[in-house]
């Protein structure tokens, strides 16, 4: 049986760079060998405490965000074929649950999960072929690829915010998806707030279109931190929309404090299980204020992501700082944590 390079994870903060057997394509499916895989904050938590939906079973390949060259296709498959180079989104809802059936694909209740990027080869479920899969242009490279999936749930956050043309919103995070959130709300024509930490990612967030920067890191109490966003807005008042994504119940609570009278708080970040935040009942009610929870993305948030890379509108090359080889995951993950950059591709062929 022919092998391949892959990382294995066997519990939480324990991960083997393995020789494993390579996954044959079923009736629908694709084998595809991984060009580039990216570090990304879920499986960065995935490593260091597991994941109930991510990982069922242990040994386990991990990773989810990936691109790359078609091998060979399975039985029924006309769509694609060997060599070309695409792309997928990690999950895809089933289109038959009740809420595939009144349009949240999101939430569908039938999730179908794609996992095992770190590896030389992944195999693409058929249902993904079918609708979550997608060709790459000849001037789009696997990293900018790759960078599809968390785009798009960037794209259903955005989306969900009601930003309107001249709103002011503050974004409260920039870590990759704070910093594509970032890009997407200055492209809705916002005048953008970025509170947030990190030389590297603040100075990028300036080719992204950020307008004002709150560095976190010297603006330490998080009531000087909600001051200071209110005071960036039009008449003090508070900003239109906030965006969340960090993850953490102390940012939700400040997001709650820095919009207006009438204005929209998106959570996209998740927070830890048995996580409970606080809200003023008087604020939210008297100041009729719009909280909103998000969760992942649906086939057309992915579709309008891909061709948002591909036409460079979010330009996936100011993402990747560089490749590294497959055993230095671990290591990538760790300077990713320490804010050393936004994020990293990992060649799996390199070991």
């Amino acid at each position: 049986m022919p092998m391949m390079n892959a990382a294995m994870f066997y519990g939480p903060g324990e991960v083997r760079f393995e020789r494993t057997d390579i996954p044959q394509p079923g009736s629908g499916e694709l084998l595809v060998k991984v060009q580039a895989a990216l570090t990304c904050g879920t499986d960065i938590k995935t490593y260091q405490r597991g994941h109930p939906k991510i990982i069922t079973k242990i040994p386990s390949t991990f990773g989810h965000e990936f691109s790359g060259e078609i091998v060979e296709v399975g039985p029924g498959v006309t769509k694609f074929e060997p060599g070309q180079r695409v792309v997928c989104c990690n999950a895809v809802p089933c289109h038959e649950c009740y809420y595939c059936k009144i349009g949240l694909h999101n939430l569908c209740e039938n999730l179908l999960i794609l996992n095992g990027a770190y590896a030389e080869y992944i195999v693409i479920p058929a249902l993904m072929v079918k609708h979550n899969t997608y060709q790459l242009p000849e001037w789009m490279t696997y990293q900018e690829a790759a960078l599809a999936e968390p785009l798009g749930t960037a794209i259903h956050a955005v989306n969900a915010a009601g930003i309107k043309l001249g709103d002011t919103v503050a974004v409260v995070g920039s870590g990759p998806l704070g910093l594509m959130i970032t890009r997407l709300a200055h492209l809705q024509g916002a005048r953008v707030i970025l509170s947030g930490k990190g030389q590297e990612r603040l100075d990028q967030a300036n080719k992204f279109g950020v307008d004002e920067i709150v560095d976190i890191s010297s603006v330490t109490r998080p009531e000087d931190r909600i001051q200071a966003v209110r005071e960036l807005s039009d008449g003090r008042r508070g900003v239109d929309v906030v965006i969340e994504a960090v993850g953490k119940s102390e940012a939700w609570e400040e997001s709650i404090q820095m919009v207006r009278k009438g204005g929209n708080i998106v959570f996209f970040g998740g927070c830890k299980k048995g996580t409970t935040v606080s809200v003023d009942t008087v604020l939210l009610h008297y100041s009729e204020l719009k909280l909103i929870g998000v969760f992942h993305q649906t086939p057309d948030d992915f579709k309008r992501s891909f061709d948002m890379l591909a036409a460079r509108l979010v330009d996936g090359r100011d993402f990747v700082k560089e490749t590294l080889p497959l055993n230095q995951l671990i290591e990538a993950f760790n300077k990713v944590k320490a804010l050393q950059a936004i994020k990293y591709a990992i060649d799996p062929t390199v070991m």
